[in-house]
């Protein structure tokens, strides 16, 4: 019986600001890795906030609790084989730490990709009206506003999305997974 070797994985972690683009990179560039024969999964923050996390609050505890344990599936996924496409906020420095140190642990790779758009370009995209809902006072603890967003110290990408397309960013993060071969 011949086997086949196993696809690398690997995480691809999507951080910025609400609104930043993260989620429709995120979707590109899982349909990309898709039409190319890889196996991905996108873990989209919100929808691990309604149900593998339901029950947090954004508390710094509860957002650590929050993005631990989508470190924790992604790495699971990674290293079985699945390139795991996460796009969330992930606001603290020490969660997104911790999460890395889990896939070099276990050897797996992880990619940080910083989605530096600014504040005020999140806030006229307002996908999700996060921001209007904070100018009028029925919000607070929106990250980057009166609540700290820890942009990484040592991204293995920068996106500037208020200069590049979602397309074009999409491309920046299918050309460094290629450039480590691992896509």
């Amino acid at each position: 019986m011949t086997t086949t070797p196993r696809a690398q994985g690997a995480t691809v972690w999507l951080t910025g600001l609400p609104s930043a683009g993260k989620t429709t990179i995120a979707r590109l560039l899982g349909d990309r890795l898709k039409a190319r024969g890889h196996r991905v999964e996108v873990l989209d923050g919100d929808e691990i906030r309604r149900f593998l996390s339901a029950g947090l609050g954004f508390s710094r505890e509860d957002r650590n609790t929050n993005v631990q344990r989508i470190g924790l599936v992604s790495e699971v996924l990674a290293r079985n084989g699945v390139l795991s496409v996460v796009p969330v906020i992930a606001p603290y420095a020490d969660s997104r730490e911790a999460v890395r140190t889990r896939h070099e642990k276990s050897g797996t790779p992880y990619l940080e990709v910083h989605v530096a758009t600014p504040v005020e370009v999140c806030s006229e995209r307002d996908v999700k009206g996060l921001y209007a809902r904070q100018a009028a006072g029925q919000l607070t603890g929106l990250t980057g506003v009166d609540d700290p967003y820890e942009p990484p110290a040592d991204p293995a990408l920068v996106l500037h999305t208020e200069h590049q397309t979602p397309q074009e960013s999409a491309d920046a993060v299918h050309a460094l997974l290629v450039e480590r071969g691992l896509a």
